[in-house]
């Protein structure tokens, strides 16, 4: 068996984290939460083409959770460090629960419009400015330092299982039952969710202080700026939220226009972003501090310029779901490897503000996001993905050649 530079065997190291309780609880309701997020962002893009056939329409209800996530995850940050993490995670998924019943009545009922869909968005934007810093700052106070790494590479392979198995189910659900029993069967593995993170431990909050909230936030930036690594893994992460993550809003399009195929093709192909993803985090996991990672994650920044690139070129949908494989492995760079990278150099007492700084990155998405779906509507939705494709590779050279603090981690 294979070691690694410290002297355990890969696999094992690969997989340390989970042997810690609190972190295997939490890593098995993320597993089910992720796998209704998958669900759901096939069956929401999906339901809002087929009630509009607009390009437009489609990136809205895609890019909705944003305004809120950039205007909440600050805030959402600075709760993460002052409140039981545990108890924002349950309520947040409480929050996504009500959301996606919410839908499924409308669309049981038949009165389901886009508005509906927006309005879910911009609503699960909000509970995620909250969810997700907590959810990633809890990781340190779970496992030993010298394993956060390995953590959050695994929780990251976590979400890529669900993306590989998730979306082909959804597909496969929304086209035989229909929209309706997809949100409902999103409803149960929620709960399913909660009944796991009800497992993981009553911890002590992190700050104490009397600072009014703005106070603690103003501190946060401030600590944010001065740390150079983490910012500038922070612009990193700023540049693949603007032209990675466009890309998946915009594939119903795609599928449609390009390849003349429906919804079970669009489980499919993310399915395969999502393999991608799964083994290029499953690696990440794997490495160790002298792993050379920050040339890991400029490299997996490169390679999803790349692919995207050849999916704007590509008519063939057996091509492009080869594509997806490579553009998956890019994702792990920024899913796995960026976040665990800003986790590391940032001390426990910033680590929610850190990271609610690290949420507003999807915030910004729609200064991507809605210009390529004008350009989509517009002109053809290849030239988008070409567009979005050229820059990210462009970005991802210039922090190479420019900068030696992420080539040094």
């Amino acid at each position: 068996m294979a070691l690694n530079q410290s002297g355990e065997p890969f696999i094992k190291r690969t997989f340390a984290s989970l042997s810690q309780p609190g972190f295997r609880s939490l890593w098995f309701g993320m597993l089910l939460l992720m796998a209704a997020v998958n669900i759901q962002m096939l069956a929401r893009g999906y339901l809002a083409w087929e009630l509009t056939k607009s390009p437009i329409s489609v990136v809205l209800v895609g890019a909705g959770f944003a305004p809120p996530i950039l205007l909440f995850s600050l805030y959402g940050g600075a709760v993460a460090d002052r409140v039981s993490r545990k108890k924002i995670i349950q309520l947040g998924q409480i929050g996504m629960l009500s959301i996606i019943l919410t839908v499924g009545i409308s669309i049981s009922t038949g009165t389901v419009t886009i508005y509906h869909l927006i309005v879910a968005s911009i609503g699960q934007g909000a509970i995620w400015a909250f969810l997700m810093p907590a959810r990633q700052a809890i990781i340190g106070q779970l496992v030993e330092d010298d394993q956060l790494t390995n953590a959050v590479a695994l929780n990251s392979s976590g979400m890529s299982l669900m993306t590989v198995a998730a979306p082909g189910i959804g597909g496969v659900i929304y086209g035989i039952a229909g929209p309706a029993t997809t949100y409902y069967v999103m409803g149960i593995l929620i709960c399913v969710a909660l009944v796991f993170t009800n497992f993981v431990p009553n911890l002590s909050t992190i700050s104490h202080t009397k600072r009014r909230m703005w106070g603690d936030i103003k501190e946060g930036l401030l600590y944010t700026r001065q740390n150079r690594t983490v910012l500038m893994l922070l612009i990193v992460s700023l540049s693949t939220a603007l032209l990675a993550m466009p890309f998946r809003t915009l594939l119903p399009v795609q599928i449609e226009e390009v390849f003349k195929r429906e919804v079970e093709a669009l489980g499919l192909l993310l399915s395969m972003i999502g393999v991608g993803a799964l083994v290029g985090s499953l690696v990440i996991a794997g490495l160790s501090k002298t792993s050379h990672r920050g040339w890991v994650l400029l490299v997996t920044s490169m390679l999803s310029g790349v692919a995207i690139m050849l999916a704007a070129a590509n008519t063939s949908y057996f091509f492009a779901v080869v594509i997806m494989v490579f553009i998956g492995l890019g994702d792990s760079g920024r899913r796995a490897l960026n976040s665990s990278l800003i986790l590391e150099q940032t001390d426990e007492e910033h680590r929610g503000r850190v990271m609610g700084v690290y949420m507003m990155n999807f915030g910004l998405m729609p200064i991507g996001a809605i210009p390529l779906g004008f350009i989509a509507s517009l002109l053809d939705v290849r030239i988008a993905f070409g567009l979005a494709g050229v820059a990210l590779l462009l970005f991802a050279v210039a922090y190479t050649v420019f900068t030696d603090r992420i080539r040094n981690l």
